[in-house]
C-alpha cells in the first residue's frame, strides 16, 4: 500500500470526508468571504419627463444640482441646474435648500451618486436623481443650456 493511499485509510477511520477532501479533483470550495461593503443606494429617481412638467410649472420646490465639472457644465447642462461639482458639494451646503426636492446628475450617474451621499450624510432627505443622468438627457434631445464663456479677469 502506498502512503497516499494509507494516509487515506487512516483519515476514513479517523475523520469522515479526510479522503474524499484528499482525492477530489474538483478545487476545494473557497472559504466564505465577506460580503463587500453594500454600495450606497442611489436616491429615488426623477425622469426627465417628470422634471420638464416640473420646470415648465416653474416649481419652487425644485433645486437641481449639476455633478460635473465647470468645463462639462460650460459646455452644456440641463436648464436651470446649478455647477456643483461632486468633490465640492460639501463646501457649498450652505447654498442647497434642505427644504427642497434637490436632484442631482452627471455625465453617467457615479458622481451624482457620490454628491447624493455627501448630501444624504448632511441630513438631506428630499434627494432624487435624474434618471439616465446628461447622457440620456442629451440623447433623447432635451433642451441644454451652455454656460456664457467668462474671460480670465471678467
Amino acid at each position: 500500500m502506498n502512503h497516499k493511499a494509507f494516509v487515506c485509510l487512516l483519515g476514513l477511520l479517523a475523520f469522515p470526508g479526510f479522503a474524499a477532501a484528499q482525492w477530489s479533483t474538483t478545487a476545494p470550495a473557497a472559504p466564505a468571504a465577506a460580503p463587500p461593503a453594500a454600495a450606497k443606494s442611489m436616491p429615488p429617481p426623477i425622469t426627465q419627463d417628470q422634471l420638464l412638467e416640473r420646470q415648465a410649472k416653474h416649481d419652487p420646490t425644485l433645486f437641481l444640482i449639476d455633478a460635473r465639472t465647470p468645463q462639462e457644465y460650460a459646455a452644456g447642462h440641463v436648464p436651470g441646474a446649478v455647477n456643483i461639482p461632486y468633490d465640492q458639494v460639501a463646501a457649498h451646503l450652505g447654498e442647497i435648500p434642505k427644504d427642497k426636492d434637490v436632484v442631482v446628475y452627471c455625465h453617467s450617474g457615479r458622481r451624482a451618486g457620490l454628491a447624493a451621499e455627501t448630501l444624504e450624510k448632511a441630513g438631506y432627505k428630499r434627494l432624487l436623481h435624474l434618471q439616465g443622468d446628461m447622457q440620456a438627457w442629451q440623447k433623447d434631445g432635451r433642451p441644454v443650456e451652455a454656460a456664457a464663456e467668462t474671460k480670465p479677469g471678467g
